[in-house]
């Protein structure tokens, strides 16, 4: 999961997706921000649809998506219109990540409405609502507080059936889990330690049961931080690399942390506590010599 806000190049794209696919990662995710993060203004943002798009049409197996859209940023109509292009490009590979916006500071620099939260939930609702129904067979109507759409048949309709999988991102409370149960394919949280991602996990189990969903057919995943070294030298190396490029000391609580072998055995309480997949935020993009170290050590430790 790449922050591309961070001064992203396309140059630096073309090779993560290269990377990617010829080290067998499963998806390559980015953030859809348009300023950088931290204060660390200036380094600049490609827009997260259009780079999905240009990384459709050069890659071949490695799933692409957002995470996460905000709700503040597009009509509903132009999400999902432009992830049914990007899933066209890529042969149905694409994934939509939303969730309701929380930067207000690139919302006011470039001219998005920042509501309240509250608000900013019911958008996400509505956006729920609206790309499901364009994404479905036939003709769809919707009248909402925020969007309205008459008769829409939008065509062409996504290759994946029945829709690219959506992920909603949050903290899995009382309103989210419910929208979850009744949209989202996945729901994925950041950051948190294996017993929170249980408790997460046991909320959205919940809300589908109430729903009178299987809990078993919503996915679960986790976004995290990672510092891997091969051993306590070169982790040293490489914190000391993310914390110059950061301007500060990293506190790596909630992160994944330390050799392979610690990796693998973290991943495995996460496993246990009903986490499906894991996005590592790969802040140090050049590196690649740090996902050549996952895929060659802890990929096949943790295969079937």
């Amino acid at each position: 999961m790449i922050e591309g806000q961070h001064g992203v190049t396309w140059d630096d794209w073309v090779a993560l997706g290269e990377a990617c696919e010829r080290l067998g990662f499963e998806a390559l995710f980015r953030s859809d921000h348009y300023l950088a993060l931290d204060g660390q203004d200036g380094r600049g943002s490609l827009d997260a649809w259009s780079t999905i798009c240009g990384l459709a049409a050069g890659t071949h197996s490695v799933r692409l998506g957002t995470l996460v859209s905000p709700a503040t940023f597009r009509h509903p109509s132009v999400l999902a219109k432009s992830a049914v292009t990007a899933d066209h490009i890529s042969g149905g590979r694409v994934e939509v990540g939303l969730g309701t916006g929380w930067h207000e500071g690139e919302h006011r620099a470039y001219g998005f409405a920042f509501p309240p939260m509250r608000t900013r939930m019911d958008q996400m609702a509505e956006q729920l609502e609206i790309l499901r129904g364009a994404w479905a067979p036939g003709p769809f109507t919707f009248r909402g507080e925020h969007w309205t759409v008459e008769d829409l048949d939008a065509q062409p309709k996504p290759l994946q059936s029945p829709h690219p999988t959506l992920v909603m991102g949050g903290a899995a409370r009382a309103r989210g889990a419910g929208l979850a149960a009744r949209f989202a394919s996945e729901y994925n949280v950041v950051g948190v330690p294996p017993e929170e991602a249980a408790a997460a996990r046991a909320r959205l189990d919940e809300a589908c049961r109430a729903a009178g969903r299987d809990p078993a057919d919503l996915g679960f995943s986790l976004m995290t931080g990672f510092v891997i070294g091969a051993d306590a030298a070169e982790f040293q190396t490489r914190l000391d690399r993310l914390e110059a490029w950061r301007g500060r000391p990293v506190d790596l609580a909630g992160w994944l942390a330390g050799t392979p072998d610690e990796f693998v055995a973290r991943l495995r309480e996460y496993a246990d506590a009903g986490v499906e997949r894991v996005m590592l935020q790969h802040l140090l993009v050049r590196d690649m010599d740090a996902l050549e170290l996952i895929a060659r050590e802890v990929m096949p430790a943790l295969a079937g």
